[in-house]
Formats: C-alpha cells, sequence, structure tokens
C-alpha cells in the first residue's frame, strides 16, 4: 500500500492489484484503513461494499492483468474510492429483477454513495464513487 500526499494536506491511498476476485478483499481492507486513519470509520461499511462491487465490475469487464485502487479525501467530510483500469468501456446501471442473478452493483453504488461517476483516461477508465461523512 502506498500513501501520498495531496492538495488537502492528507495522505492518498492507493494500490496497484491483480485482475482478480480475491482482489476485492485487499481493496476492502485499503478502504478500511484509510477511513480509519482519517476517523471516518462510520464510513466504513459502505466504503467497502462500494469497492467490491467496483472491483467486480473491472474484474468482470476490463482488460489486462491489473487494476489500481484509490482512496482520496478531496474535502474534509468527503472521501473518493475508486477504481481505475485499462478498458475505455463505461460501466452501465441496469435495472435487474428479482430472478436476475446479477446487474446491482451499480444500483448499489449509487444508493451508497453521494456521488458516482466514470472519467475517461488515455488508456482506460476510472470509476469513482464519494462517500460523505454524516454529520
Amino acid at each position: 500500500m502506498a500513501a501520498s500526499p495531496r492538495p488537502t494536506g492528507r495522505p492518498g491511498y492507493t494500490e496497484t492489484l491483480p485482475r482478480e476476485p480475491g482482489s476485492a478483499a485487499t481493496a476492502r481492507r485499503l478502504v478500511r484503513v484509510a477511513l480509519s486513519v482519517w476517523g471516518l470509520e462510520e464510513l466504513a461499511d459502505d466504503g467497502a461494499l462500494i469497492v467490491t462491487e467496483l472491483v467486480a465490475n473491472a474484474v468482470r469487464h476490463a482488460r489486462r492483468e491489473s487494476i489500481r485502487i484509490t482512496i482520496d479525501r478531496p474535502a474534509e467530510d468527503r472521501v473518493r474510492v475508486a477504481v481505475l483500469d485499462f478498458s475505455q468501456r463505461y460501466p452501465v446501471r441496469r435495472d435487474s429483477g428479482p430472478e436476475d442473478e446479477g446487474g446491482r452493483g451499480l444500483a448499489l453504488v449509487e444508493k451508497l454513495a453521494a456521488d458516482w461517476g466514470t472519467d475517461p483516461l488515455p488508456w482506460g477508465k476510472q470509476v469513482w464513487a464519494d462517500l460523505e461523512e454524516r454529520g
């Protein structure tokens, strides 16, 4: 795990992981560590669920062998969890029925996050979700 200073004066956390299902557990630990360091433990459960869904999408749809997880704190009350991958295909939120086995991940992210989206990168994309401290 690497930490580096950010414009907010707080470190951001990042780690490159293999593009495989088991990386979700490492990503959850990284989110929990960052939130604990920042004293935002109340966001840990939502952050862990969100990063699990973002990693699952990257594992399923991205290319190449690795993904990158980043956790930043762009504002005092906001944390951004992101997964970067080498695919330029944007995720699409689906409305899944009760019989569907999948397709609920982005709906869950949308429900838990203050905001979420996708940013293009020259070589892929970043899918992010913001968590806000509840005051």
